[in-house]
């Protein structure tokens, strides 16, 4: 079992080839590229996972409705877009995108709303953007999926991989 573990959020994986925490200086590109917190690998995908958790107690307030009000106006786009990308670009330069990539971010926020998970899904989708001119597909596809949860819909689509709070376990 592997334990994705950012702040206060810890994610369980039971089936993951290779998991690199990548939001840090380790990829040696951290002063001109942004990254993504996780790049897990799986027989048959990879899978990008951002991690925002205005709720963790270590959040100063001001900092925690800050977050909330980015994600409500959406100005939070532009940096989980550049973190896609940038990382995507990473992966391709490296030889390591051989395979579809799933962007999942997980938003430890209670009240966050399906219709609001929906517009900053949809937002995402467009931006990276998941399909190519015209609606068509990609020859070679940049995302193969990506979409924002809470924890709840995090947990009911993915049984296998439940996120928990720490700070309630």
């Amino acid at each position: 079992m592997t334990l994705l573990t950012e702040g206060d959020l810890q994610v369980s994986l039971d089936d993951a080839i290779d998991v690199r925490k990548f939001d840090s200086d380790e990829h040696g590109l951290s002063h001109c590229m942004k990254a993504v917190d996780f790049v897990v690998e799986f027989d048959d995908r990879y899978l990008f996972i951002e991690f925002k958790d205005p709720q963790d107690p270590d959040v100063p307030v001001g900092r925690r409705y800050e977050v909330i009000e980015e994600f409500r106006i959406s100005s939070i786009d532009n940096e989980l877009i550049g973190k896609y990308r940038d990382s995507f670009l990473y992966e391709w330069a490296s030889g390591r995108a051989n395979k579809p990539i799933q962007y999942f971010v997980l938003i430890g926020l209670d009240d966050m709303q399906a219709g609001d998970l929906a517009v900053r899904t949809s937002s995402l989708q467009r931006a990276i953007p998941l399909r190519g001119p015209g609606g068509e597909p990609w020859m070679r596809p940049i995302v193969s999926e990506c979409a924002v949860f809470n924890i709840e819909s995090w947990n009911r689509r993915f049984p296998r991989y439940q996120v928990e709070r720490l700070s309630e376990a």
